[in-house]
């Protein structure tokens, strides 16, 4: 290896200026062949173009995009959270509280309904209302795509349902259906069963369906008595309303108030830590009646045999005290069990005894008697000559039997229950049958014909009796013996009870007191009481009720009881048909009172359009009168008087 001698650095002089093209040369054209190349103006080699150099823009622009973008979007969040947090915090806050608060509402007791001696007729046992929160029953959270038709048809036979809808309440929207109303523990037992037997399957992949099915506490009304006194008590609907009778009369009472109970839920269950609140209910009012249950049940057995064997539309029995104007029985054939209305007639809802406007007939006759009695127009032993037919105005009159020339008392045309001498007699109430007609109507008002009972029972018709001004031909001579008025089985009764009262009206009762949340027993208040007429003209017209069950030409002979001295008064009535508006058929009723000295029961007893063994009252209602009279008197403990009858004559010698 020779030794070199090293590069000398060459020492750079001042810069030459650039060479200027030749001639004819343009600029920045390139080279052509075998031209020389450039030369670097810093070495004597070529000139190359160097990489060119990249400038970044100024950051500044984006830095206040991104700084104004992030302020609006801070400024929309401020804006919510204000929005929130002040503006609409008491509605965002309700919101809340809705969906995360549960409130339910406690179904107070409904108060109980008894008869005099406290036996119950009506109560209320606990029960369930069947609900769900049909959010708990989506794909989502139950993790199977026919949850909804899947619990249907494990609850549908439960709660005796179809199963298409209950799927359907399952599957709608909201957080709250009511599947079924007022069910027995049982009922809920068994759901209670299945939903922890699914709940023991459960996982958390696979939830359980029936995690959203709930109880609601409530109660339900049973009549323990089935359809005893049913015309009476009514019923309750599903709403647990009173809809008919009494349950509707004192709704307000029996109802109490609900209470309230509210708890934080989450996922349909109770946060236990959350707190709540709980109103307690208010039970309802006791009720208990003047009904005796065992006296009741014999006028209910004894009236609806009696219908079944006349065939007959319906029939009603009365039973009063007669001091005191308390029913102590008040029944109807048919009936119906208020504990299962879907069995029901139709026709046979509601009281038909206070309902049903009829003309009463010859029992309407006491109150003509009464009239003439208190007007001093006759005596028991009046002669009265009554003919084989009466001819007034355009009209031609009968009595129920064919007859000659009868030679009747006052006492005799009440016994014998005769048309034409109760319009003979009547028509000496005036100089003028048009003065007669006011003296007579006057006397049935203040029986209480044509004006309210005082029950306020829900329906109640106060009967038709027109002004006497209006009283047409046929009315003025037909109202005497009970035929053109129209009255309702309680305000017959009533008219008896009158008399068995010594002439004093006491308005009947049905409630006898109250118990409320105090527990406290409230008496009702006292009884209306208004004199209709004198005592001695009531203790005559006893007297005179008792030759129509007592004498041999009575036509009330079957209602004798042995050992008591019976008061009692036959009627048989044309009936109007109330479909048509036309005489049809016979309206068939007995009424009195025992012992007849000394009165303590007043039995009434009614039968529509019997239509099989006889229509007459004495015939087919006599026999009612008389065993539900028997009852009465022995579950009153009534001791017969022992005196003897007075037996005043019903004929006379012309």
């Amino acid at each position: 290896m020779t030794d070199r001698e090293p590069p000398r650095r060459r020492v750079p002089g001042p810069a030459r200026p650039a060479e200027r093209p030749r001639a004819g040369a343009r600029a920045g054209a390139r080279p052509g062949p075998g031209a020389r190349p450039r030369r670097s103006p810093s070495g004597p080699g070529p000139r190359l173009q160097g990489p060119r150099t990249i400038r970044l823009g100024s950051p500044r622009p984006r830095l206040r995009l991104v700084g104004v973008t992030i302020t609006l979007i801070m400024a929309v969040f401020v804006g919510r959270l204000l929005q929130i947090q002040a503006v609409d915090a008491d509605s965002f806050t309700t919101a809340a509280q809705k969906n995360r608060v549960v409130v339910h509402e406690i179904a107070p007791e409904r108060g109980a309904v008894t008869d005099r001696k406290g036996v119950e007729l009506a109560t209320s046992v606990d029960a369930y209302d069947i609900t769900a929160d049909p959010s708990m029953f989506g794909r989502e959270q139950t993790h199977v795509k026919d949850a909804p038709e899947q619990a249907a048809a494990l609850l549908a036979p439960i709660l005796g349902k179809d199963e298409e809808e209950v799927a359907a309440q399952l599957g709608g929207t909201g957080r709250y259906a009511l599947l079924a109303t007022r069910q027995t523990p049982q009922v809920w037992t068994q759901i209670k069963d299945l939903k922890n037997a699914f709940q023991e399957k459960a996982t958390k992949d696979r939830p359980s369906i029936l995690a959203g099915v709930f109880q609601e506490p409530t109660s339900k009304r049973v009549y323990p008595n089935g359809d005893l006194a049913a015309g009476i008590l009514g019923w309750v609907n599903s709403e647990g309303k009173g809809a008919g009778g009494l349950e509707a009369q004192y709704e307000t009472s029996l109802a109490g108030t609900p209470g309230e109970v509210r708890y934080a839920q989450a996922g349909g269950r109770q946060v236990p830590t959350a707190g709540g609140s709980e109103h307690p209910a208010v039970a309802g009012t006791d009720v208990r009646l003047t009904l005796d249950r065992d006296i009741q049940w014999a006028a209910q057995q004894a009236i609806t045999d009696q219908v079944k064997k006349s065939k007959a539309d319906r029939g009603y029995v009365i039973v009063q005290d007669t001091r005191t104007g308390e029913i102590l029985a008040l029944a109807n054939a048919p009936g119906f069990d208020p504990n299962d209305l879907r069995h029901a007639d139709v026709d046979a809802l509601g009281n038909p005894a206070l309902q049903d406007a009829y003309e009463p007939g010859s029992t309407s006759k006491i109150m003509s008697m009464a009239a003439v009695l208190e007007e001093n127009k006759a005596t028991p032993g009046t002669h009265v000559t009554v003919p084989g037919e009466l001819r007034r105005g355009d009209r031609i009159f009968h009595d129920d039997i064919a007859h000659g020339t009868w030679h009747l008392t006052l006492n005799g045309v009440l016994a014998k229950s005769s048309n034409i001498g109760t319009i003979l007699a009547t028509g000496q109430l005036g100089g003028t049958q048009q003065q007669a007609n006011r003296v007579l109507h006057s006397y049935l008002h203040k029986f209480g014909i044509g004006s309210p009972t005082g029950l306020g029972f829900p329906g109640e018709t106060s009967g038709i009796l027109a002004p006497p001004d209006k009283w047409n031909t046929s009315q003025q001579y037909t109202i005497p013996f009970g035929q053109g008025l129209s009255i309702n089985a309680v305000q017959a009764a009533s008219v008896y009870s009158t008399i068995a009262n010594g002439g004093v009206r006491t308005e009947p009762t049905l409630v006898k007191a109250t118990k409320g949340p105090d527990g406290r027993w409230a008496p009702t208040d006292p009884a209306k009481k208004t004199r209709v007429v004198s005592d001695r003209t009531a203790k005559t017209l006893a007297t005179m009720l008792e030759s129509v069950v007592d004498d041999k030409e009575g036509t009330g002979t079957s209602a004798r009881i042995p050992g008591y001295r019976v008061a009692g008064k036959t009627g048989t009535a044309n009936r109007v048909d109330p479909k048509t508006g036309l005489y049809r058929g016979y309206t068939a009723s007995f009424a009195g009172f025992a012992p007849a000295d000394k009165p303590r029961v007043t039995v009434y007893c009614a039968i529509q359009n019997p239509t099989k063994g006889g229509y007459f009252g004495g015939q087919i209602c006599g026999p009612i009168y008389k065993s539900v009279m028997e009852f009465a008197l022995k579950t009153l403990q009534v001791p017969p008087t022992g005196a003897a009858p007075a037996r005043l004559p019903t004929t006379f010698e012309p």
